[in-house]
């Protein structure tokens, strides 16, 4: 059992995105590199056009390619590519299944340690304590195009670049976070 599990119990759209990496066999297929569902279906603060983000810990980015590309290279415009991400030489393909685009993305980093993965957490956490008038208004930014980490910080009044500041939140405790959290919304 994975993360994305709970998926089938979720909105429509989480369900059919469980039905969707279920159809794909996407974390028997990545089982050795960790795969975890990260990104804004899991929040539920999706919008038209979001896609299903996989990230994996690979640290012989050769090979992670090549069983992605194996996989899923036949899918409706598939691409894959090793750049550098912040620090490490990473592995990201993309391709679309029904609907949903796909991306795939490995690195050699723990993934419960990568950037997404860290986003992802803090901004449960954060919606947790903004509750339902948060979910709807990041979603709303995001519908007017807005990126993600910067819908976060516009509504909770983050300063400075979006996905540092969500790093560094990432790292703080519960009460630590709802005590920065509450000062902002009165600065």
């Amino acid at each position: 059992m994975n993360e994305a599990d709970s998926l089938g119990q979720g909105t429509a759209r989480q369900q059919e995105a469980y039905r969707v990496l279920q159809n794909l066999d996407i974390f028997r297929v990545l089982d050795p590199y960790t795969p975890v569902l990260a990104g804004t279906i899991p929040l539920d603060i999706d919008v038209p056009g979001s896609d299903l983000d996989i990230i994996c810990e690979a640290y012989d980015l050769s090979v992670f390619q090549r069983v992605v590309t194996n996989a899923f290279g036949d899918a409706e415009a598939f691409t894959v590519e090793q750049k550098q991400i912040g620090d490490l030489p990473s592995v990201i393909a993309n391709f679309y299944c029904g609907y949903f685009p796909v991306e795939i993305f490995g690195q050699a980093r723990p993934v419960t340690r990568q950037n997404a993965y860290r986003h992802m957490t803090v901004e449960s956490r954060l919606l947790e304590i903004g509750g339902e008038a948060a979910r709807q208004a990041i979603r709303e930014l995001k519908q007017s195009g807005m990126k993600t980490e910067p819908a976060f910080a516009r509504y909770f009044k983050l300063k400075g670049d979006p996905y540092q500041v969500l790093l560094e939140l990432s790292l703080l405790n519960p009460f630590e976070l709802r005590a920065v959290i509450a000062r902002r919304r009165y600065d």
